[in-house]
């Protein structure tokens, strides 16, 4: 490998398996900070659940758990369950809010289609 060769690809950000918006980030350092024990992140799972098959889940994370992947976004931590970690590789998590409802939405390109209610869904 050529000097130029090591530069470039040092350079190069690192690839994260799951990327957090701006607001998903300040929605979990609100969350973190509002809870009563100590919280070192978030961790996503993925469960077996609704019509088309699975669900995200997602809880305070008080601990790294064995063979969880640690991501870091936007100054927040995300420890990702082993089995979710190939059903949500390269997902974007975002915070929204509108007049009826709030939460976090997956923008997962794995996805190959979800439920109605957009409950569950599908790879």
């Amino acid at each position: 490998m050529t000097t130029t060769e090591t530069t470039t690809a040092a350079a190069r950000p690192a690839f994260k398996p799951v990327t957090l918006t701006d607001a998903a980030a300040e929605r979990v350092r609100t969350l973190i900070a509002q809870s009563d024990k100590p919280v070192i992140g978030l961790r996503i799972a993925i469960k077996t659940k609704g019509c088309s098959g699975f669900s995200y889940d997602i809880q305070y994370a008080t601990e790294k758990q064995k063979f969880d992947e640690v991501v870091e976004d936007k100054g927040v931590t995300v420890l990702i369950e082993p089995k979710a970690q190939m059903y949500i590789f390269g997902t974007e998590i975002d915070w929204e809010e509108d007049k009826l409802q709030s939460g976090f939405v997956f923008r997962n390109p794995n996805e190959k289609g979800r439920c109605g209610c957009g409950e569950s869904f599908h790879v």
